[in-house]
């Protein structure tokens, strides 16, 4: 079940943050892009609970833009991202209409209108909720490497089924995926020799802390920027 720390330092939204666009249909959903369309790389940045409007998401997606890879931020929350202190919407509630399952079965028309312009390799990314979706992209061979951050909802035996080089950033503190269930997915990982992957617990720091921090704290960007580092480092080992 999703805990309180799921959602704490929630964003402020804005639909007019970042230098891609919005259109209205990527696959049939919305969804913000950037980057050449020309490009044979294509990575799918799978938001929190918080949605496709949060500026640091899209900031991830345009300096992953930049590396040369075209990105698509589905709109998989169809406009109605959680609102925390909404009692009569609480994340229990809010989390049935919004499963990651529900994602993972939209995402697939996504990667298809990918191949459709021409790219060869995709790769996903999800943060907390929409790690649970990349891990399901994983297992069912949609991809060709994976990134998930502080994730939620992700059991051992989804990473026992994973088909698709993956990396795991994890959190000192988190009740989603604490350390000790982290280093249990390295172990299933490193056991399996044709499945690359890349494990990293990062101390000091709290779910969620690659997409929401302050950014007027020093150390917060500093651990969020090597995060996006070891992401773009894997999309480049294993896209390009």
């Amino acid at each position: 079940m999703a805990s309180p720390q799921c959602c704490t330092n929630p964003p402020t939204l804005s639909p007019a943050a970042g230098e891609g666009k919005v259109v209205d249909s990527f696959g049939g959903i919305r969804a913000y892009i950037a980057g050449a369309q020309e490009s044979k790389a294509a990575v799918v940045l799978i938001s929190d609970v918080y949605g496709f409007e949060a500026p640091i998401l899209r900031n991830i997606a345009d300096k992953v833009a930049s590396s040369g890879y075209f990105v698509v931020v589905p709109d998989f929350l169809h406009g109605d991202p959680f609102v925390p202190g909404d009692a009569e919407r609480p994340i229990q509630v809010w989390i049935k209409e919004h499963t990651p399952e529900k994602g993972f079965e939209e995402a697939k028309p996504v990667i298809a209108a990918l191949k459709e312009q021409g790219v060869t390799a995709v790769g996903a990314a999800g943060y907390c909720w929409g790690a649970k979706v990349v891990a399901e992209l994983a297992k069912a061979n949609e991809i060709q490497a994976a990134v998930m951050s502080h994730p939620s909802f992700v059991t051992v035996d989804d990473i026992k089924e994973v088909k698709c080089p993956i990396a795991i950033l994890g959190a000192e503190t988190d009740v989603m995926s604490p350390p000790e269930l982290v280093k249990q997915f390295e172990q299933i990982l490193s056991s399996n020799s044709r499945i690359g992957c890349f494990v990293k617990i990062f101390p000091g720091v709290s779910h969620g802390w690659t997409v929401r921090y302050d950014s007027n704290d020093a150390a917060a960007v500093k651990n969020a920027e090597e995060a996006l580092a070891d992401m773009t480092d894997w999309f480049n080992k294993n896209l390009k």
